[in-house]
């Protein structure tokens, strides 16, 4: 497809932009851009590093009379979440993203966009060619797979940034500045199950849940979105304990930090009440509707009868998920005591599967304080021992812990003021960022996070707004031009 940024300014870092969405770069999948960005390097001349993960370093020597400037830091990572909507057929391992203008707005065609994090990128793509801008030494950092698991940050040497102070560009808002992160851990569950045959006498029901806005599990879990998970497990305690349904097959959301914005299953019902439970579920919809009528005017909850499948789940696996995803907490567990209107801990129901022979529940913890972290990890836990499922929680990764006497956020503040004639709103944010392990991996490293405005990451719906990624650019030259 033509470039549809042509005309946007600045026009390097738009062309860049658009050139990353040419190439697959999902979590774990971002062998191509890792080569693009060697490439890049290397065509410019400059010093480029990888290591043996992935992550990049291409440093750029200061312009003429910045030579006494201290070295800063930018990074951003390569990977995208790849989301798209169930009616839409896309290869995120070969097909390009296709971005289009609409309005105000840059989206993409059923697909997430990848701004987050390929706008920062391209940020740092237009810095390192550009012939006509003054700043002192700079090294661009980045990282691979931040999405699934901050592979790169967490296999980042000591010895692959030299400088002291870091510009992360991963940050959705404008007129904020991030100065600290909340820390996370997944906690998985899974329990084996055995097939049956379909008793005689059965008809299937397909219950599908859509029309979600779904989005980020961190920035956007206060925001009171349905969870498509927890609506279709609603669903299914009900009329467990109202017809004695069988489960057939299962299947919600995606990855550990998005919101679950479809999920799917099918049941199988007697005959006699196989009526009932679709009128059941027409009432259930409106009930949604009404529910969340404001957070997801178009959520819907949909039954149909379909053909019969030859097997079920066996009856005691399946109550078991059904409880257990029923009773899962998923959302704001507490808000800051310290800070108003910041959550201090959450939760989310990412996904339910039926893998090689198991049912998998897939949960995410988040919090800035690291015992109430552990406490809601137990909880969930404790949801899953209580069900007969075993679990296993990850290592997790810290949060950052906010300075507000950071001489680059002073640095920050002071050039937001001056170029948008308004204060700034100083904060720390509830998604992970990782600026918590650089901060163990290179101690005394002066950080914010700052970007230009994305709506809706981590889904289909994800858009950036045009006009902010203008004053973003600039904004990254007054810190590099005062610092």
């Amino acid at each position: 497809m033509e470039n549809p940024f042509v005309s946007l300014q600045p026009e390097k870092l738009w062309q860049y932009f658009y050139e990353i969405c040419q190439i697959p770069h999902c979590s774990k999948q971002e062998g191509k851009i890792v080569a693009y960005l060697i490439d890049f390097g290397k065509q410019l001349g400059l010093e480029t590093i990888s290591d043996e993960v992935g992550n990049v370093v291409i440093r750029k020597p200061a312009t003429q009379g910045y030579e006494n400037k201290p070295s800063v830091a930018l990074q951003s990572h390569v990977d995208m979440v790849c989301e798209k909507n169930a009616d839409v057929e896309f290869d995120f391992s070969k097909d390009a993203i296709q971005p289009y203008i609409d309005g105000e707005w840059v989206k993409a065609k059923g697909t997430t966009l990848g701004a987050d994090d390929g706008i920062g990128v391209a940020t740092q793509m237009a810095l390192l060619a550009s012939k006509d801008i003054n700043h002192g030494p700079i090294e661009c950092l980045f990282t691979v797979d931040e999405e699934t698991g901050l592979t790169g940050a967490f296999a980042l040497k000591s010895n692959m940034l030299k400088s002291k102070i870091l510009l992360n560009l991963d940050s959705e808002d404008e007129g904020e500045i991030f100065m600290g992160c909340a820390g996370g851990k997944d906690t998985v569950g899974r329990i084996g199950y055995q097939t049956e045959a379909v008793s005689a006498g059965m008809k299937a029901i397909q219950i599908k849940v859509s029309g979600l806005m779904g989005g980020h599990s961190g920035d956007d879990i206060e925001k009171k979105r349905g969870n498509a998970n927890k609506i279709l497990v609603r669903f299914l305690w009900d009329m467990d304990h109202k017809y004695g349904i069988r489960l057939s097959s299962i299947d919600g959301g995606n990855l550990r930090n998005a919101i679950a914005r479809e999920a799917q299953a099918v049941i199988l019902v007697d005959d006699n009440n196989a009526t009932a439970l679709l009128n059941d579920a027409k009432e259930m919809n409106a009930s949604v509707q009404a529910e969340l009528k404001i957070s997801d005017k178009g959520v819907k909850l949909e039954a149909k009868e379909i053909t019969v499948p030859e097997n079920v789940i066996d009856e005691a696996s399946a109550k078991k998920l059904i409880a257990a995803a029923y009773a899962m907490p998923h959302g704001v567990i507490a808000m800051s005591q310290d800070i108003e209107g910041f959550v201090e801990t959450s939760t989310n129901l990412a996904s339910i599967k039926m893998e090689n022979g198991q049912l998998v529940l897939t949960t995410s913890q988040r919090s800035s304080i690291e015992s109430a972290k552990d406490n809601i990890c137990s909880m969930v836990a404790s949801v899953f021992e209580l069900s007969g499922f075993k679990y296993e929680s990850g290592d997790g990764y810290p949060g950052w812990t906010p300075d507000p006497n950071s001489a680059i956020l002073k640095v920050s503040v002071e050039q937001f003021k001056k170029q948008f004639n308004y204060d700034p709103i100083v904060r720390a944010v509830h998604a992970g960022l990782e600026c918590g392990l650089f901060s163990e991996k290179f101690p005394g490293l002066d950080m914010v996070s700052i970007g230009p405005t994305i709506r809706g990451p981590h889904s289909p719906d994800e858009r950036l707004e045009i006009a902010t990624v203008e004053r973003f650019w600039k904004f990254v030259l007054d810190i590099l031009e005062a610092v």
